[in-house]
């Protein structure tokens, strides 16, 4: 019991059955039995799952032109959820089979504002929704020469169809110091450069 009082989280003392496919589709949807150990006894919970798996975030930034590289995408969920689906992110993408964290945010960046990345530095991963998929988010600040960078719409060898911005960083936070975005990756990769802006250049050595 001393264990679960650090704060940090601990692996789970779960008993998994195997998944059922719920569907089969660009991410699957699975159903697991999950047996906990309860104060007074086993405990059979069922869970749904959606698949992600690990995904990559970069934050493209030019350091001595204090310049960040974000894109515009739509996002149908977030149209869905309040009519406000053109979305302002920066870069992201699922890691594929035998592709490591880095090599996949080095990928990103150059599929999706056509430059290539200087400099990776890992940051931080997170958890987007532990509550409805497994999808866990690695962090990359990538050093990049805004000038290379041309803004307007791209195509993404997949396909996606995206509108690429060069932006100062004090116009970013500004952004999101009024509550003007809402998506998760990109509150948080903003509220990292508010937290860590003096540092960037050292980081990014």
């Amino acid at each position: 019991m001393s264990k679960r009082r650090e704060l940090a989280d601990l692996p789970a003392d779960v008993v998994l059955s195997r998944p059922q496919v719920l569907a089969k589709a660009y991410r699957d949807y699975h159903r697991y039995t999950m047996t906990l150990q309860g104060k007074d006894g086993p405990v059979v919970q069922e869970r749904d799952v959606l698949i992600a798996g690990k995904v990559v975030l970069v934050i493209p930034i030019d350091v001595m032109r204090q310049e960040i590289v974000v894109i515009r995408q739509v996002r149908l969920p977030a149209h869905l959820a309040n009519g406000q689906g053109d979305l302002v992110e920066f870069l992201a993408g699922r890691v594929e089979i035998g592709e490591s964290l880095v090599e996949a945010a080095r990928r990103e960046c150059t599929e999706e504002i056509g430059v290539a990345p200087q400099k990776l530095v890992e940051l931080l991963t997170y958890l987007s929704t532990p509550g409805v998929t497994d999808d866990e988010v690695t962090v990359f600040l990538a050093a990049v020469e805004a000038t290379k960078v041309h803004e307007g719409v791209l195509t993404t060898p997949d396909g996606e169809q995206l509108y690429v911005h060069r932006v100062s960083v004090d116009a970013a936070l500004s952004a999101l110091d009024r509550h003007a975005m809402r998506g998760s990756p990109m509150i948080i990769g903003l509220q990292w450069l508010a937290l860590n802006r003096k540092h960037i250049g050292e980081l990014l050595r």
